[in-house]
């Protein structure tokens, strides 16, 4: 653990919430009694871990049990989305304790947009009747690219005034916590992972909304790539396309199949779309031209994804993100694309399935991210 250093050894025995004796955490560590004696009293005196009654005795007096104990620190989790704010407040098992979403937009620019975020974090905090002082750290979750290892948005496309902004920065001043930023498509994938499916090694989470983009867990841990930029698949072009793409490129996935990119070919259709969501609202109305717009934005989208099956071969692939909503549709054509694509062998055992923890993910990750840094694990 982070805040005490060789301490964490013997807490990492705990965090499964199994109370154990002095004596059991001697054998399951390897370490000297006198050691594992200094590092508990460290912990209990942290209040990271507290007496859980006592074993039965062999004769004498019963040893005491010891378990971890979640409620010593807090978490702030937030996800920034393009429209909305979402913050949880959890405790150190990832128990959210308390959460709330509203409007935002991110274009009102980063002191709007964290000011809200720390008005609504000491919030959740009152609430809950703790302080700053109890926070174990901040994840954020931002809606374009990161530099993961300073928190800073790098050249984001629909984050104005947000480039190289010092987001760590900011918020350590405001709570005096530990903050981590990242990408909010990689907190989805550690977020899904960590809550849904902690026992697979390799996943693959494909987020389809205004944009598009993937985060990837491979062995069991988030890769980011050397930059932060893995999982950018939006700006992969997609074949035989020209559209024009907001980065300048043409022919982007991102520019033909995302949410914002069936808006406009609805609304060249004399339909009434200028969101994900109205798309999906069209969809789940019947409306035929949105549900085959949806279902073909789903076949580009899988063509592109058979293409990362072959190179990374995940075993399951989530799909998530507000057009994720519109059904089987878009899971079909994806589905459809990536079997006729992809070679049998990288797709017998794949999973192409719905996120389980929706419009969730993102927050849960950010939360989880700053529970591997703080305890380790």
């Amino acid at each position: 653990m982070r805040e005490f250093g060789p301490a964490h050894g013997v807490l990492r025995l705990l965090l499964d919430g199994q109370p154990r004796t002095r004596a059991e955490l001697i054998d399951l560590s390897g370490l000297g009694r006198s050691t594992v004696t200094v590092r508990l009293e460290e912990l209990l005196a942290a209040g990271f871990v507290v007496p859980s009654g006592e074993a039965a005795s062999s004769g004498g007096r019963p040893p005491a049990r010891f378990a971890f104990n979640p409620s010593a620190r807090l978490v702030l989790a937030a996800d920034v989305g393009a429209t909305h704010l979402s913050v949880a407040l959890t405790d150190l098992s990832g128990t959210v304790l308390g959460s709330t979403t509203a409007a935002l937009n991110i274009a009102e620019g980063p002191e709007t947009v964290l000011a809200a975020l720390t008005t609504t974090g000491r919030a959740l905090l009152e609430d809950a009747r703790r302080s700053d002082a109890d926070l174990a750290g901040i994840g954020v979750g931002l809606p374009g690219p990161v530099e993961h290892a300073t928190g800073r948005p790098n050249h984001p496309p629909i984050m104005p005034g947000w480039d190289s902004y010092d987001v760590v920065g900011r918020l350590t001043n405001e709570f005096g916590s530990p903050v981590l930023v990242d990408n909010d498509v990689n907190l989805m994938a550690l977020g899904e992972h960590a809550a849904q499916y902690s026992d697979v090694e390799h996943l693959l989470f494909v987020k389809v909304a205004t944009g598009i983009g993937a985060g990837l867990v491979t062995g069991g841990q988030l890769h980011r790539g050397a930059q932060g930029a893995a999982g950018d698949i939006g700006h992969i072009q997609s074949p035989g396309h020209t559209e024009l793409c907001r980065c300048g490129n043409t022919g982007c996935l991102e520019a033909v199949a995302s949410g914002a990119a069936i808006a406009t070919q609805l609304r060249a259709a004399g339909l009434d779309a200028t969101s994900s969501q109205d798309v999906v609202e069209l969809v789940r109305a019947g409306n035929t031209t949105a549900t085959h717009s949806v279902r073909q934005a789903g076949r580009e989208i899988g063509t592109v994804l058979a293409a990362c099956v072959s190179l990374i071969n995940p075993s399951v692939l989530v799909i998530g993100g507000s057009l994720a909503q519109a059904g089987d549709h878009l899971l079909a054509g994806i589905r459809e694309a990536i079997y006729a694509r992809s070679l049998p062998l990288a797709t017998t055992e794949l999973k192409v399935v719905p996120s389980r923890i929706g419009q969730q993910a993102a927050v849960q990750g950010a939360a989880a991210m700053v529970l591997q840094h703080t305890l380790g694990f």
